[in-house]
């Protein structure tokens, strides 16, 4: 392990001018691939379950190069704080009319540079285009926040992002080992399947709590289940929802990734009234381990940050 480290306000400088890269640059492209269902068809927002396909052949809405401005730059570890930011076109104008996904204009994803932390967060929208949630990272150092929208009238959703320095003393973590089980919350959720690079591949994530399948998830957002996975690296984001299906205990989704390498798969669902997120690391090439990973259970921060 490496000695512990401060981000001080230089780096958190750096992060914010890194940040703006990030977004507009040629060098950051994310990536988003949502698949849409049955269970998706519960969605209070009215989202078209035809998705993107319904659009093809059609002549598509003349495409807006938006970006995230940022007007948090930096935060502070443990501490509660608020994420501020807008949706910004070409001109630098504020997006004020979105398309509802999910029963929300927008969704935001927090996650650490080492992936070891995570957040689904529902921000709220002033009149003049301005997004905000409060937000308490427990770890410092750098990261991500993607904005996944869909504005008026586009023929497909946006992804935008931007880095977050959060300050404190630092230490930097490993990629938690892979492995088909995950614990959270006194539930276990196995992961079947394997991410193949370049091709769709199917994965099955089956929920049991004290060793029985629980058969009755609560919709959340309009679904059984949320898969977003991260690339480690470069953060390839990848958001997924789930095929048609019964309430568990399994969730099916049908993911594609671009390339070789280790993600890490987070799940968010929903049942007896609360939102928990299982976390899982996989390898392109089906590499697992057996020991299962344990998440903690989510914080006061995590409750609020899934919009219960």
């Amino acid at each position: 392990m490496k000695t512990a480290l401060r981000i001080t306000a230089f780096v958190a400088a750096l992060g914010a001018t890194f940040g703006t890269a990030y977004a507009v640059g040629t060098g950051f492209d994310p990536v988003i691939d949502k698949k849409e269902s049955g269970a998706a068809a519960h969605d209070e927002g009215g989202h078209d379950g035809g998705g993107e396909e319904a659009g093809a052949g059609k002549e598509k809405a003349a495409k807006t190069a938006y970006t995230l401005g940022l007007k948090t730059p930096r935060l502070t570890a443990d501490r509660a704080g608020e994420l501020r930011f807008a949706i910004e076109d070409e001109q630098g104008r504020p997006l004020k009319s979105y398309t509802r996904e999910h029963g929300k204009e927008l969704h935001l994803i927090v996650a650490s540079r080492d992936l070891t932390v995570y957040r689904h967060l529902h921000p709220e929208r002033d009149a003049d285009g301005t997004w905000s949630t409060p937000v308490k990272l427990p770890e410092a150092g750098s990261y991500r926040i993607f904005a996944d929208f869909k504005a008026k009238g586009a023929a497909e959703g946006d992804v935008q992002a931007a880095e977050v320095a959060v300050a404190g003393p630092y230490k930097p973590k490993e990629l938690p080992k892979a492995s088909p089980v995950a614990k959270v919350d006194g539930y276990e959720v196995r992961l079947n399947g394997k991410l193949k690079p370049g091709k769709a591949s199917e994965l099955v994530l089956s929920v049991s709590k004290d060793g029985r399948p629980v058969k009755n998830l609560q919709p959340y957002l309009g679904a059984y289940g949320h898969l977003v996975a991260l690339k480690a690296g470069d953060l390839e984001y990848l958001h997924v929802h789930p095929n048609d299906g019964p309430a568990g205990p399994d969730i099916s989704f049908t993911a594609e990734t671009t390339g070789k390498g280790a993600y890490r798969l987070f799940l968010d669902f929903q049942h007896e009234g609360k939102v928990r997120t299982a976390a899982f690391t996989v390898f392109t090439d089906g590499t697992v381990s057996a020991a299962p990973e344990t998440s903690e259970a989510p914080g006061a921060e995590e409750e609020e940050g899934h919009g219960h």
